[in-house]
């Protein structure tokens, strides 16, 4: 269905780490010969459904409506829309039509963290407002095949999915948010992304992530905990994003964490494989469906993506 043949393929596939993945895609047809109008109209409708999905489902174990929802962010880097994803949900959704809304786009797997940002900023310019963050890849309909390692580990390890969390200072349950940090090295603005070629999205994934991950981390880490007197050893829940299983490894290498503190994450890459920004919310979810959260343990949520940016937030139970 992916359109490899070589061993190579079938070894890097099987060495992943992951069991599962869940892709917006017949599979009678696989994604070889698709056109790039194919893959976009596939982006569209995937996106579409299981951002709605999400959202819905978000919404539900809230206890709010549609109509409850006062702003709506959505990222995604896997496509491109216009009207954008946001106030398409909006008809889907049938949202407030006075609904305010954005979209972020092209910030990859790090992008769940500044879209949380900008819902926490909402939130606190508007007590009280309830705003809905959407995070939705199709990565699948952003599938290009070539002779190259970087587009064949790509499409091994990534996957569709959408997340939707719901922002608020009207309620005193769930984690708090304590504060953001985000650093970038735009020396190595080149090392991951996607490219345009014949029409089609290619994935850049360099070689060198696993080793640029951690010295970026290292900083991202102090300067999110050091202005609030915090250490790591304060760190209960490391909420990282499972970018793929030589980004974990060299991650619990560098902070020096154990394999109970990853494990989280390398469950979602088991089961759900790298689903871009979506992810780390997968992450935060199942922490927070296990019931290990305690009143007064401290969490962070972390990930990595194009710019060479690392994302970081705060949270406080």
């Amino acid at each position: 269905m992916a359109g490899y043949t070589r061993p190579i393929a079938r070894e890097i596939f099987f060495n992943s780490d992951i069991d599962y993945r869940y892709l917006y895609m017949d599979p009678k047809d696989g994604a070889v010969n698709e056109s790039p109008d194919d893959l976009h109209r596939r982006y569209k409708e995937g996106a579409v459904l299981i951002a709605r999905q999400a959202a819905q489902r978000c919404l539900a174990k809230a206890g709010l409506g549609a109509k409850d929802i006062d702003c709506i962010l959505v990222c995604s880097s896997t496509g491109y829309l216009c009207p954008d994803l946001s106030t398409i949900l909006v008809k889907e959704m049938q949202l407030s039509r006075s609904v305010q809304r954005g979209a972020l786009l092209g910030l990859g797997c790090a992008g769940a963290l500044p879209t949380l940002q900008r819902a926490y900023d909402h939130a606190l310019a508007y007590p009280d407002h309830q705003v809905l963050l959407v995070a939705v890849e199709i990565c699948s309909a952003a599938y290009y095949i070539d002779d190259t390692l970087e587009t064949l580990v790509g499409n091994a390890i990534c996957s569709d999915g959408a997340a939707a969390c719901l922002l608020t200072c009207r309620a005193d349950t769930g984690p708090r948010i304590v504060g953001f940090t985000s650093l970038l090295d735009t020396s190595c603005q080149g090392s991951v992304g996607f490219e345009q070629r014949d029409g089609r999205l290619r994935i850049i994934l360099a070689p060198t992530i696993p080793d640029l991950a951690p010295p970026l981390i290292d900083r991202v880490l102090d300067e999110l905990l050091f202005p609030q007197g915090l250490s790591r050893n304060d760190v209960r829940h490391w909420l990282i994003h499972p970018g793929g299983r030589k980004v974990i490894d060299r991650v619990q290498e560098a902070l020096n964490i154990s394999d109970a503190d990853l494990a989280v994450s390398r469950r979602i890459l088991r089961n759900y494989g790298n689903m871009s920004s979506p992810t780390v919310l997968f992450v935060l979810n199942d922490v927070l469906e296990s019931g290990s959260a305690r009143a007064g343990d401290r969490g962070i949520l972390l990930a990595l993506g194009p710019g060479f940016a690392a994302e970081a937030a705060l949270l406080d139970w």
